[in-house]
């Protein structure tokens, strides 16, 4: 129980006796007295006692002039809301020096403030707190004293601890003697901290870190330090102290950001050395984060011989609406010294825009595109991915679709630029225009019928009719030549579902019509040398290809069931779907229809070709097709039996094996009716293996000597029922630590937070992300084998083996290791070493390309928080070395 004084002229009189006040101290919580308005309390007691129980000291004044009392009403302090306070041990009130003591886990709270202390004394006449610890005799040692419960003040959502702490509750200014405090994963000390205002505070002798051990590994230091709340904080004459031990050059003055997220502010480069551009310093620039919602970075690279790279990027986000970004980029090099005679300035340039918009729930408008010169990438990236890929796509589409009759419309652009040659095929644009199958002839209302009535639907109310069209314009630049074509394609289908039993059988009929502005006419002419020479020429004029085809498909299911009941094995299922279809079309290469063209050679052969054959959509088919296909499909599954002991659990179905197969037969066709004979499987063992292959057998014998098949089945030629001419296997293995204890394992993506951009600076200049070390290890292994034996004489081979693999060889040292072995060429491809090691406070980091082209490494040594990323060192060589 705590004790509670009352003083008056400096005597004390002890009220614990008293039983009034007893009862009420008893009414407060164990240790802990909290009493909200002492002065009362001692008022009531006072009119119950003699005035012979006081001491000698004590007297009874006259009553003071009202004056005198209007003018203390003047001084009142100006403390305008409730002040909480309790303690452990004591509260002690001298009422005639306004004054009040706290003893023992006392604890302070107005308004925003709290503060905790051992003792904490209160002066309401200056509305001044003064708090401490207690000093206690170490037992170790009586020769020292150390302090306990030392002040902790939290205000405004920061928190501060020292040994001394003052606090004006008027005007919320206060010191900290030998403080220490921490925001946002920063930590500032002090021999003494003075605030100001609400934001700004003045520290002495001060320290600042983002490590948090108990003694920093490193550590600014500055006599003079000036902190602004959320904003930043600044020195002057600043020492960086590694283990104590200072750098023998000090900054002359420094601005550290002390907000989370994004923040402006100018962007440290890195420096190193390029053979042929002399030394450099990169990524050198400014980022300003103009809001929320919006930023904009300004990058440079600089060499001493001459060359320069100029960057920049703006991203916009607004939630739930839209966001996306543009960056330009311009690079101008010199290749050589000015008075070599192969000297050359080289220029590239780089324009990406991003956007993501979504108008409404039904519409949307999405584009990625990038345009870019040659070298650009060649000459400013070193990423491994980005020096290896050779084409640049670019992709902009907008969609919308009505919910009520399922029909939608889409305009897209595509551009896919080939670096290596230069050439480019583009869309411009590309829309499409599709309803969805509709049932002209069902009955709005066929679900509710009268008494008596059957429930059936009749069969001209399963016809039913859908349709689609593209426009598509194509602009190809090959070789510096600059080709258009374009065209409109219309496609309409009438079919019929009907259901006989266990039988589907689905009749229908197709129609194609395709607009075309051009066509192209062909003839054979002798060149110089009296060989063939082959002239295309275009023809504008606007044309239509017409064709039809109709066929008629039947499928069912049969189902098996086994029910071994063992090793919690309920059932397993087999699933055989077989199907057969039969498709009709006229061979359109015959002459009443105009849409082939011929001519004759210098051999009297006379050569038949489309007349729409570089059109977009192509031209009609040639031969006449009567196909009748066979396929059949097997599927096995299994299910297993739930924990009995897990009241929630339920039973689990497997996908235990999928094999199909397939093959056609063309009455129409003169010779070689019969199609290849395809294959294919795939299987998977949980989320950790799968393996997947195609094959595809040929019956028909290979005449080497013309290079083709021939008329001739191989088992007639005894030389077996069919041979293998196309096989390829896949298997896939995938296996972490994450997975073994039964977790998801979650891939860390680029989030856009509910105001705004949240993104690292770092990761956004550099492109760089920490290891995650809370994956203990993975491994993931990729095998790929195929072989094409479709010429026998020539027989094409291909087996490959990719390895990933990442373990933690402690809690602080990564690994990482890939590469891929192509087995017949005995060759490595493309392995990267990764190393990575947790230093607390840094992260090291060590990338290694061993072989190849883009061979180089990357060592690093940088600081972990965001605020001071550009705190490094790093070495690198090769690629890195651009």
């Amino acid at each position: 129980m705590g004790i509670f004084y009352f003083i008056k002229n400096e005597k004390i009189v002890n009220f614990e006796p008293v039983l009034k006040l007893k009862h009420l101290l008893k009414s407060q919580p164990k240790n802990k007295v909290t009493i909200r308005r002492p002065i009362f309390f001692v008022f009531l007691y006072l009119l119950t006692l003699p005035l012979t129980s006081f001491s000698q000291d004590v007297s009874i004044a006259t009553p003071r002039d009202t004056i005198v009392t209007a003018d203390t009403a003047k001084r009142k302090s100006q403390v305008d809301e409730i002040i909480y306070y309790n303690a452990a041990d004591s509260i002690v009130y001298a009422i005639g020096k306004k004054k009040m003591n706290i003893y023992g886990k006392a604890n302070i709270r107005y308004k925003e403030m709290n503060l905790k202390s051992g003792e904490i004394n209160i002066n309401w006449e200056s509305n001044i707190l003064t708090s401490k610890g207690f000093a206690i005799t170490d037992t170790s040692d009586t020769t020292k004293k150390i302090l306990s419960e030392n002040p902790i003040l939290k205000d405004g959502g920061e928190e501060y601890k020292g040994t001394v702490i003052k606090y004006n509750f008027k005007t919320q200014q206060g010191s900290i003697s030998l403080a220490e405090t921490e925001s946002d994963g920063q930590k500032y000390y002090g021999q003494r901290i003075k605030k100001i205002d609400k934001e700004t505070y003045f520290i002495q002798d001060g320290i600042y870190t983002t490590c948090t051990a108990e003694d920093p590994h490193y550590y600014f230091y500055s006599n003079e330090m000036k902190v602004i709340l959320k904003e930043q904080i600044i020195a002057k004459w600043i020492w960086l102290h590694f283990a104590d031990v200072p750098f023998p050059i000090p900054l002359p003055f420094g601005v550290f950001p002390n907000q989370s997220g994004r923040r402006s502010g100018i962007i440290a480069p890195a420096y190193g050395e390029r053979f042929g551009y002399g030394k450099y310093f990169s990524h050198f620039g400014y980022f300003w984060a103009i809001s929320d919602y919006m930023d904009i970075s300004f990058l440079g690279d600089f060499y001493t011989k001459g060359g320069y790279a100029l960057t920049s990027r703006f991203r916009y986000v607004k939630r739930y609406d839209f966001n996306g970004s543009v960056e330009v980029g311009y690079t101008n090099f010199k290749i050589g010294e000015s008075s070599d005679k192969d000297f050359s300035r080289q220029k590239d340039y780089k324009i990406g825009i991003q956007h993501h918009h979504e108008l409404t729930p039904t519409s949307r408008i999405a584009a990625n595109l990038s345009f870019v010169s040659s070298n650009f990438i060649r000459n400013t990236s070193t990423s491994i991915n980005e020096l290896l890929n050779d084409q640049i796509i670019s992709n902009a589409s907008y969609y919308k679709t009505w919910e009520e009759s399922g029909t939608s419309v889409s305009i897209s652009y595509n551009r896919v630029q080939n670096l290596s040659n230069g050439n480019i095929n583009e869309t411009l644009p590309s829309m499409n225009f599709s309803i969805p199958p509709f049932y002209p002839f069902k009955r709005k209302i066929s679900s509710k019928s009268r008494a008596g009535e059957s429930l059936e639907e009749s069969w001209y109310e399963l016809l039913g009719v859908n349709y689609a069209s593209q426009l598509l314009n194509r602009r190809d630049k090959v070789d510096g030549q600059l080709s258009t074509r374009g065209g409109i394609n219309h496609t309409a289908s009438l079919f019929i579902s009907p259901k006989f039993g266990h039988l589907n059988i689905t009749p229908r009929f197709g129609y194609t019509e395709k607009w075309y502005n051009k066509k192209i006419e062909r003839y054979s002419m002798l060149n110089s040398s009296g060989e063939d020479s082959i002239v295309t020429n275009d023809i504008n004029e606007l044309n239509a290809v017409r064709t039809f085809s109709t066929g008629i498909g039947v499928n069912t299911k049969f189902y098996g069931m086994f029910r071994p009941n063992v090793f919690g094995i309920t059932a397993i299922r087999h699933t055989l779907t077989p199907s057969i279809s039969y498709n009709y079309q006229p061979d359109f290469s015959e002459p009443k229809w105009g849409y082939f063209g011929s001519y004759t050679n210098s051999k009297g052969q006379r050569i038949k070709y489309s007349f729409h054959e570089k059109e977009v959509f192509g031209g009609a088919g040639m031969g006449e097709q009567q196909n009748i296909s066979f396929n059949i499909g097997n599927n096995f599954e299994m299910k297993t039996s739930p924990d009995l002991k897990d009241t929630t659990a339920e039973q689990k179905k497997y996908q235990l094996l999928n094999i199909d197969g397939g093959i056609s037969y063309n009455f129409a066709a003169d010779s070689l009716k019969f199609s290849e004979l395809r294959m294919g499987f795939y299987t998977n063992v949980g989320s950790f293996l799968s393996l997947g292959g195609s094959s595809t057998f040929d019956l028909y014998k290979f005449d080497e000597n013309i290079k083709t098949r021939v008329n001739k089945f191989l088992i007639s030629e005894k030389q077996g029922l069919a041979r293998l001419t196309n096989f390829s296997i896949n298997l896939s293995f995938n296996i972490s630590g994450e997975q073994l204890k039964g977790e998801e394992e979650t891939e860390k993506l680029d989030t856009v937070a509910a105001t705004g951009i949240q993104r690292t600076l770092y990761e956004q200049v550099m492109a760089e992300r920490d290891p995650d070390f809370s994956i203990p290890w993975n491994l993931s292994m990729n095998y790929n084998y195929s072989i094409d034996k479709y010429n026998p004489k020539d027989v094409r081979k291909f087996s490959n083996l990719s390895l990933l693999l990442s373990f933690n060889l402690t809690s602080q040292w990564k690994f990482y290791i890939s590469g891929s072995y192509d087995i017949f060429e005995k060759r490595i491809s493309a392995p990267v070493v990764r190393i990575s090691r947790d230093l607390h406070c840094w992260n090291m980091n060590f990338e290694w390309y061993p072989i190849g082209s883009y061979r180089g490494f990357r060592f690093e040594l940088r600081v972990k928080a965001p605020q001071l990323q550009d705190l490094k060192v790093t070495k690198q060589g090769g690629v890195f070395s651009r």
